[in-house]
Protein backbone atom coordinates (compact mmCIF):
# COMPACT_ATOMS: atom_id res chain seq x y z
CA UNK A 1 0.00 0.00 0.00
CA UNK A 2 1.30 3.32 -0.74
CA UNK A 3 1.41 6.09 1.22
CA UNK A 4 1.46 10.08 0.61
CA UNK A 5 5.75 11.41 0.74
CA UNK A 6 6.96 12.06 3.88
CA UNK A 7 7.39 15.93 2.54
CA UNK A 8 3.85 16.36 1.57
CA UNK A 9 2.56 15.23 5.44
CA UNK A 10 5.01 17.14 6.71
CA UNK A 11 4.10 20.61 4.68
CA UNK A 12 0.55 19.85 5.65
CA UNK A 13 1.53 19.22 9.37
CA UNK A 14 3.89 22.81 9.30
CA UNK A 15 0.55 24.26 7.75
CA UNK A 16 -1.85 23.02 10.37
CA UNK A 17 0.22 23.87 13.02
CA UNK A 18 0.17 27.83 11.66
CA UNK A 19 -3.34 27.33 12.04
CA UNK A 20 -4.26 26.90 8.33
CA UNK A 21 -7.61 24.56 8.85
CA UNK A 22 -7.33 23.75 4.90
CA UNK A 23 -4.26 21.81 5.59
CA UNK A 24 -6.16 19.55 7.93
CA UNK A 25 -8.82 18.64 5.35
CA UNK A 26 -6.07 17.98 3.03
CA UNK A 27 -4.04 15.91 5.47
CA UNK A 28 -6.74 13.93 6.63
CA UNK A 29 -6.76 11.27 3.89
CA UNK A 30 -3.49 11.13 3.59
CA UNK A 31 -2.78 9.96 7.25
CA UNK A 32 -6.36 7.87 7.60
CA UNK A 33 -5.38 5.16 5.55
CA UNK A 34 -2.17 4.16 7.65
CA UNK A 35 -3.77 5.19 11.25
CA UNK A 36 -6.65 3.30 9.74
CA UNK A 37 -4.12 0.10 9.13
CA UNK A 38 -2.33 0.29 11.71
CA UNK A 39 -5.78 0.23 14.07
CA UNK A 40 -6.82 -2.86 11.83
CA UNK A 41 -3.95 -4.80 13.30
CA UNK A 42 -4.42 -4.25 16.93
CA UNK A 43 -8.18 -5.15 16.53
CA UNK A 44 -7.51 -8.00 14.72
CA UNK A 45 -6.36 -9.73 17.90
CA UNK A 46 -9.83 -8.61 19.49
CA UNK A 47 -12.37 -10.67 20.70
CA UNK A 48 -15.68 -10.75 18.28
CA UNK A 49 -18.27 -8.79 19.07
CA UNK A 50 -15.79 -6.27 20.42
CA UNK A 51 -17.39 -2.87 20.87
CA UNK A 52 -14.68 -0.70 19.79
CA UNK A 53 -13.76 -0.70 16.44
CA UNK A 54 -11.23 0.05 14.08
CA UNK A 55 -12.91 3.00 12.68
CA UNK A 56 -13.77 4.18 16.26
CA UNK A 57 -9.90 4.33 17.49
CA UNK A 58 -8.83 5.64 14.36
CA UNK A 59 -11.78 8.68 14.49
CA UNK A 60 -10.98 8.82 18.28
CA UNK A 61 -7.34 9.24 18.03
CA UNK A 62 -8.56 12.04 14.90
CA UNK A 63 -10.95 13.76 17.64
CA UNK A 64 -8.01 14.04 20.58
CA UNK A 65 -5.30 15.70 17.87
CA UNK A 66 -7.86 17.93 16.54
CA UNK A 67 -8.75 18.96 20.51
CA UNK A 68 -4.88 19.21 21.39
CA UNK A 69 -4.88 22.66 20.21
CA UNK A 70 -1.63 23.38 18.44
CA UNK A 71 1.44 21.26 18.02
CA UNK A 72 4.30 22.08 16.39
CA UNK A 73 4.80 19.22 14.21
CA UNK A 74 8.44 18.33 13.55
CA UNK A 75 7.00 15.92 10.64
CA UNK A 76 5.64 13.17 9.39
CA UNK A 77 7.20 10.49 12.13
CA UNK A 78 6.58 13.31 14.72
CA UNK A 79 2.63 13.03 13.99
CA UNK A 80 2.87 8.73 13.93
CA UNK A 81 4.49 8.72 17.03
CA UNK A 82 2.06 11.29 18.67
CA UNK A 83 -0.75 9.27 16.99
CA UNK A 84 1.19 6.02 18.96
CA UNK A 85 1.07 7.64 22.50
CA UNK A 86 -2.54 8.32 21.68
CA UNK A 87 -3.77 4.79 20.70
CA UNK A 88 -2.21 3.23 23.24
CA UNK A 89 -3.88 5.38 25.89
CA UNK A 90 -7.30 5.33 23.72
CA UNK A 91 -7.08 1.14 23.73
CA UNK A 92 -5.38 0.62 27.44
CA UNK A 93 -8.40 2.67 28.92
CA UNK A 94 -10.74 1.13 26.86
CA UNK A 95 -9.56 -2.05 28.24
CA UNK A 96 -9.13 -0.74 32.12
CA UNK A 97 -12.55 0.80 31.33
CA UNK A 98 -14.40 -2.87 30.36
CA UNK A 99 -12.29 -4.53 33.54
CA UNK A 100 -9.86 -6.69 31.56
CA UNK A 101 -7.85 -7.03 34.25
CA UNK A 102 -9.86 -10.09 36.25
CA UNK A 103 -7.51 -12.92 36.09
CA UNK A 104 -7.71 -12.96 32.35
CA UNK A 105 -11.31 -14.21 31.56
CA UNK A 106 -12.37 -11.63 29.20
CA UNK A 107 -9.06 -10.35 29.12
CA UNK A 108 -9.01 -8.93 25.01
CA UNK A 109 -5.66 -10.37 23.17
CA UNK A 110 -3.55 -8.60 20.74
CA UNK A 111 -1.99 -10.77 17.85
CA UNK A 112 2.09 -9.72 18.33
CA UNK A 113 2.37 -11.57 14.86
CA UNK A 114 -0.35 -9.34 13.16
CA UNK A 115 0.89 -6.06 14.16
CA UNK A 116 5.01 -5.64 14.13
CA UNK A 117 6.18 -8.37 16.61
CA UNK A 118 7.09 -7.49 20.22
CA UNK A 119 7.75 -11.48 21.10
CA UNK A 120 7.46 -14.58 20.04
CA UNK A 121 3.83 -15.34 21.65
CA UNK A 122 0.95 -15.83 19.70
CA UNK A 123 -1.38 -13.53 21.92
CA UNK A 124 -0.46 -10.66 24.49
CA UNK A 125 -2.79 -8.93 26.89
CA UNK A 126 -2.79 -5.34 25.73
CA UNK A 127 -3.10 -4.49 29.05
CA UNK A 128 0.11 -6.71 30.23
CA UNK A 129 1.55 -5.15 27.75
CA UNK A 130 1.33 -1.55 28.50
CA UNK A 131 2.14 -2.71 32.51
CA UNK A 132 5.34 -4.12 30.65
CA UNK A 133 5.98 -1.06 29.11
CA UNK A 134 5.97 0.74 31.75
CA UNK A 135 7.93 -1.18 33.81
CA UNK A 136 10.85 -0.75 30.45
CA UNK A 137 10.53 2.78 30.64
CA UNK A 138 11.40 3.13 34.57
CA UNK A 139 14.41 1.24 33.72
CA UNK A 140 14.70 2.07 30.22
CA UNK A 141 12.92 5.13 28.52
CA UNK A 142 14.25 4.87 25.22
CA UNK A 143 13.64 0.89 24.81
CA UNK A 144 10.23 1.77 25.68
CA UNK A 145 9.62 4.60 23.26
CA UNK A 146 10.84 2.03 20.29
CA UNK A 147 8.45 -0.28 21.10
CA UNK A 148 5.87 2.25 21.53
CA UNK A 149 6.73 4.02 18.31
CA UNK A 150 6.80 0.42 15.82
CA UNK A 151 4.33 -1.25 17.72
CA UNK A 152 1.85 1.10 18.22
CA UNK A 153 2.51 3.76 15.09
CA UNK A 154 3.83 1.05 13.35
CA UNK A 155 6.52 3.50 12.25
CA UNK A 156 9.61 1.64 10.41
CA UNK A 157 13.32 1.36 11.70
CA UNK A 158 14.59 4.59 9.58
CA UNK A 159 11.21 6.93 10.80
CA UNK A 160 11.26 5.18 14.65
CA UNK A 161 15.22 6.36 14.12
CA UNK A 162 14.37 9.82 13.18
CA UNK A 163 11.95 10.22 15.86
CA UNK A 164 13.89 9.76 18.50
CA UNK A 165 17.04 11.52 16.95
CA UNK A 166 19.24 7.80 17.18
CA UNK A 167 20.69 5.99 14.43
CA UNK A 168 18.64 3.39 12.95
CA UNK A 169 21.27 0.70 14.24
CA UNK A 170 20.54 1.63 17.64
CA UNK A 171 16.61 1.10 17.27
CA UNK A 172 17.59 -2.38 15.81
CA UNK A 173 19.70 -2.68 18.94
CA UNK A 174 17.33 -1.26 21.24
CA UNK A 175 14.26 -3.06 19.74
CA UNK A 176 15.86 -6.74 20.00
CA UNK A 177 16.60 -6.09 23.61
CA UNK A 178 12.77 -4.68 24.25
CA UNK A 179 11.33 -7.84 23.08
CA UNK A 180 13.59 -10.05 25.29
CA UNK A 181 12.98 -7.88 28.29
CA UNK A 182 9.14 -7.62 27.37
CA UNK A 183 8.92 -11.47 26.83
CA UNK A 184 10.77 -11.94 30.30
CA UNK A 185 7.89 -9.57 31.83
CA UNK A 186 4.88 -10.97 30.14
CA UNK A 187 6.35 -14.51 30.85
CA UNK A 188 6.80 -13.47 34.74
CA UNK A 189 3.01 -12.13 34.57
CA UNK A 190 1.46 -15.35 33.13
CA UNK A 191 2.76 -17.47 35.51
CA UNK A 192 1.84 -15.17 38.60
CA UNK A 193 -2.13 -14.96 36.94
CA UNK A 194 -1.74 -18.92 36.98
CA UNK A 195 0.02 -19.60 40.54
Amino acid sequence: MDFPSSHEVTSLLKAWSSGDEQALEKLTPLVYRQLHQVARRYMAGERSGHTLQTTALVNEVYLRLVDCGRVNWQDRAHFFAISAQLMRRILIDFARSRGYLKRGGATPHISLEEAPSVCDEPDVNLVALDDALKALAAVDERKSKVVELKFFGGLNVEETAEVLRVSSDTVMRDWKLAKIWLLRELSRGRASHEA
